[in-house]
């Protein structure tokens, strides 16, 4: 009797197990948030940001969507979805990386920094010690497994996607993929290039990891000196890397960090007293840098040459600002961008209290993962539905002709709000999420929690290294 009844109880606690798998997503949220937990909603919304984008641009096409990437009046066109602020919204994904980046500096720099205003060295080694073990396969962990499957995808499905370029066989396949993530995932590697063919969307994922390498050294490096000293050092990193070399996006990483121990010093009543002098003008200033934080989110990022930038109604004195240093100049106005929104987010309470309600904390939940399966999507079941409710292009005529206007609905509505391109996202809007909900229990959490069982596996049974 016993040797039934374990494989049924084996096998109904994995049924049970598989089903809260797949189970739709849950919008419950803590009864007490986290003091830091507007970033999670700012985040969640900014890779919500990126979702809009990345279908605006594939909807419609290489060729128009210069629209979206130009400023309005560029060359004479004058669309609504290109006006100032308003463009963050159709084509913000470059705006929304930024934040990611400055949001990454703060969070990761938290309990270190906390650490270094108390002085504890000792925990402080075994912190910055098990983040650096931990953190590539938080990053990479998650991006293996869905371009794995996505790959494989096109093999046992015999899917079509648009850009890629299959192998033969799935053998070579898996060669190819293998190659290529594990150059990839390799940060210091010369040559080749920054994308991943697999999801090119996932440039990104390298420069978070150097990003985090940055901020684990720094705070290392800064953790024994004075309160002065150390703002000070941080303020003289993030002007090397925007003015001396091209560094923006690390910039964006040092900056987070700053603006954390800056909030920690608040705390105490310790900051500089330049700063504590503003008090009384506060509530303008933050107003006034959000103002500016969305002006220049919005910068033109169709070219990379600076005076298409001069020549756009608007950006031409802003153009002279850009240093000699930055070769991409929208890196430049994004790094203010990103570092003055998440500066002045939790100091309008209007703005706090929205990232903190319950649709953007779950976004915030599921950012990355939305971030990862957002791309494989649009190019797999968006593409075709695309095609068939009117915005097929070239390829897809050839390669998805019995696809092409099967559904065709109006192209009525200012350009990138069309119905034709607003009713396809009844579905594949719900897919996404489902799909990144999926994604984050499987691969997103396990990211998390096997790099901390992993790091205590191998941890020696002596007391925590003192730093030097």
């Amino acid at each position: 009797m016993t040797a039934l009844t374990i494989p049924s109880a084996t096998a109904l606690g994995l049924v049970n197990r598989l089903a809260n798998m797949f189970a739709m997503p849950s919008f419950d949220t803590p009864e007490k948030l986290r003091p830091t937990a507007y970033l999670d909603g700012l985040r969640g919304f900014a890779a919500f940001l990126v979702y809009w984008h990345h279908h605006e641009l594939w909807s419609h096409g290489l060729v128009r969507d210069a629209i979206f990437e130009q400023g309005y009046g560029f060359d004479g066109q004058h669309y609504f979805s290109a006006l100032p602020f308003v463009r963050n919204f159709f084509g913000g994904g470059h705006y929304a990386v930024a934040t990611f980046f400055v949001i990454s500096g703060y969070v990761l720099s938290v309990k270190p920094m906390r650490l270094i205003h108390a002085g504890d060295q000792e925990k402080l080694a075994d912190n910055l010690g098990s983040a650096l073990f931990r953190r590539w396969l938080r990053l990479f962990m998650p991006l293996i497994f869905t371009t794995f499957l996505f790959m494989t995808s096109w093999h046992a499905f015999g899917i079509w996607v648009d850009s890629a370029k299959p192998q033969s066989n799935y053998h070579d396949e898996f060669w190819w993929w293998y190659a290529e993530v594990k150059n990839f995932s390799f940060i210091y590697h010369l040559g080749g290039e920054p994308w991943l063919s697999y999801n090119f969307h996932l440039w990104s994922i390298p420069v978070e990891f150097k990003g985090s390498m940055v901020i684990y050294t720094s705070l290392l490096a800064f953790s024994r000196c004075t309160r002065k000293a150390r703002l000070w050092c941080q303020v003289a990193l993030i002007f090397y890397f925007v003015y001396i070399v091209d560094g923006t996006h690390y910039a964006l990483f040092s900056a987070g960090m700053l603006l954390n121990d800056l909030d920690l010093l608040a705390v105490k009543d310790d900051l500089p007293s330049f700063l504590t002098r503003l008090e009384p003008f506060s509530k303008h200033i933050f107003y006034s840098l959000f103002v500016v934080s969305f002006y220049l989110g919005g910068v033109p990022v169709h070219t990379k040459d600076i005076n298409d930038l001069a020549k756009t109604p608007g950006w031409y004195y802003l153009s002279f600002l850009k240093p000699q240093a930055v070769y991409d100049y929208k890196w430049f106005y994004l790094f203010w961008a990103g570092v003055f929104l998440v500066v002045s987010v939790p100091r309008i309470p209007w703005l706090k209290r929205f990232f903190e309600t319950r649709f953007c904390q779950y976004l915030g939940r599921i950012s990355f993962a939305l971030y990862l399966v957002h791309g494989p999507i649009l190019w797999t079941i968006g593409d075709r539905i695309y095609t068939a409710v009117g915005w097929a292009r070239e390829p897809q005529i050839t390669m998805l002709a019995n696809w092409v206007n099967k559904f065709p609905l109006p192209m009525a509505g200012p350009f990138g709000l069309e119905m034709a391109f607003l009713l396809p996202h009844i579905i594949l809007l719900p897919l996404t999420l489902y799909v990144a909900e999926i994604s984050t229990r499987l691969f997103d959490e396990p990211s998390v929690t096997f790099p901390n069982w992993l790091y205590k596996q191998v941890l020696g049974s002596g007391q925590p290294a003192r730093l030097p």
